[in-house]
């Protein structure tokens, strides 16, 4: 029998290892802690080159690489019902509770949320980023991510910012929305263990370079920066399209002893760039959360960034220094802040990230929305299709087809493949293997 108030659950993402970023990193350390919870944990993402089918990481996390290939921006082509087979087995097969996606453009978090409706099951879904509202892009994919949280059960934040923005754009009641911010893993970000000199100052960059990081902002500030300040030095370790134009700017100002491009840089050796500054530059036009913030004040750097969405959450007033977008203010902010040095600690700094941010903490309050998912009612496809009529006047009836489509297409393939026909694969407790011992739990054991 499943242990009383722990629950089966299923992360779905297109974003998940090998492929490195903030959505890659929350949904693994997430998993991992709350498998020390007593949760069962499984992750389904798409396929990376040749890494596909069932893998399992530190911890016993387990990995679903179904055999979708991404098509752009890591991606899966939108296919509707093409998941459906899969995402059905996969729930049944691990006896799954609740799935939980992540990420508004993921096409594999959409689909696998639809279907996992369908069925019957209930469905969390976290929103990593925020969206404008004007450009064509922006309202295709808010219109999206109404039909998505038309049904959802329950919805997280990792910002108040990117809770508002989510309930604008998708027109969730603010009740059903919970923030529960990023964390850092301040075990692994720790400082070096000696405090720099500061007779050079180094300024690092960590970002992909591309236009919504800021990249073009970064070719405007860096030689203005390097002329006013003679001893500061920069690193940047990222790649991208806009890679191209940093380097041309540092052929430009004759700056190739001065500005240091490392590519694009392993997140397992992020920690040893971060250790050989003194001062972490974040330039993104739009962010969330950024978790590259946490890991630089984690390693005990300054942290001058622009002022733009949830940002200005991130860190306590004296730990980061704000700017706009724009070059000359985003100069003035660095100049600030190399005049501030002498009063950082970086030991003290990492001190305080360890009371501020924990992925255990993250993992309890997530624990929370569980527990209210699961008690919300369960509703048939006919007390369901009005919340997708409420999504406009067309789009509404398109969203009930879909949904409609996509029962009997469920339907159908319960009598080409009854539930029973599907192997449940049995379970290891990773509680007591820690300890030594290794128990499985059988399906007989399942009430």
């Amino acid at each position: 029998m499943e242990e009383q108030g722990k629950h089966r659950i299923l992360m779905v993402s297109d974003f998940f290892y090998p492929n490195f970023g903030g959505v890659e990193n929350h949904i693994y350390y997430l998993s991992r802690c709350l498998i020390k919870l007593g949760h069962k944990v499984v992750v389904m993402t798409h396929a990376y080159g040749n890494r596909s089918g069932v893998r399992y990481m530190t911890g016993g996390l387990k990995v679903y690489y179904v055999p979708w290939k991404p098509f752009l921006m890591q991606n899966t082509l939108p296919t509707f019902y093409g998941t459906l087979p899969i995402v059905r087995t996969i729930l049944i097969r691990e006896r799954i509770s609740l799935v939980h996606g992540h990420q508004a453009f993921s096409t594999l978090c959409h689909e696998a949320l639809m279907h996992a409706r369908t069925m019957g099951y209930k469905v969390v879904f976290t929103d990593h980023s925020l969206y404008g509202f004007a450009d064509v892009g922006s309202v295709h994919m808010n219109k999206v991510l109404q039909f998505t949280l038309a049904d959802v059960s329950q919805a997280i934040c990792v910002s108040h910012t990117s809770k508002e923005n989510t309930v604008l754009r998708s027109g969730l009641p603010p009740e059903r929305v919970f923030v529960i911010p990023n964390a850092v893993d301040t075990a692994v970000f720790k400082p070096a263990p000696e405090r720099l000199s500061n007779h050079e100052i180094i300024i690092v960059v960590i970002s992909r370079l591309v236009y919504r990081k800021g990249a073009d902002l970064l070719v405007e500030v860096i030689p203005e920066v390097c002329r006013i300040h003679p001893n500061v030095r920069f690193i940047i370790g990222g790649d991208g399209p806009k890679r191209v134009r940093l380097e041309e700017m540092r052929e430009k100002h004759s700056l190739q002893d001065r500005v240091d491009m490392l590519g694009a840089v392993p997140h397992a050796k992020v920690q040893s760039v971060l250790i050989t500054g003194h001062i972490f530059l974040n330039s993104s036009l739009t962010e969330a959360f950024c978790i590259a913030i946490l890991e630089a004040a984690s390693c005990g750097l300054l942290t001058v960034s622009t002022r733009v969405g949830g940002v200005p959450e991130v860190l306590p007033d004296d730990m980061i220094v704000l700017a706009a977008p724009d070059p000359s203010d985003m100069v003035q902010a660095i100049t600030k802040a190399i005049h501030l040095l002498p009063q950082i600690d970086p030991q003290a700094m990492h001190g305080r990230m360890k009371k501020l941010y924990s992925w255990h903490d993250v993992a309890k309050r997530t624990e929370i929305v569980y527990d209210r998912a699961l008690k919300c009612s369960n509703q048939n496809l006919v007390e369901r299709l009005p919340r997708y009529l409420s999504c406009g006047a067309w789009a509404g009836k398109l969203f009930c087809l879909v949904m409609i489509i996509n029962f009997l297409f469920w339907r159908l393939l319960q009598l080409w493949q009854p539930d029973r026909d599907i192997e449940v694969v049995p379970n290891i407790n990773l509680t007591n293997l820690q300890n030594g011992d290794e128990t499985w739990d059988s399906p007989a054991d399942e009430s």
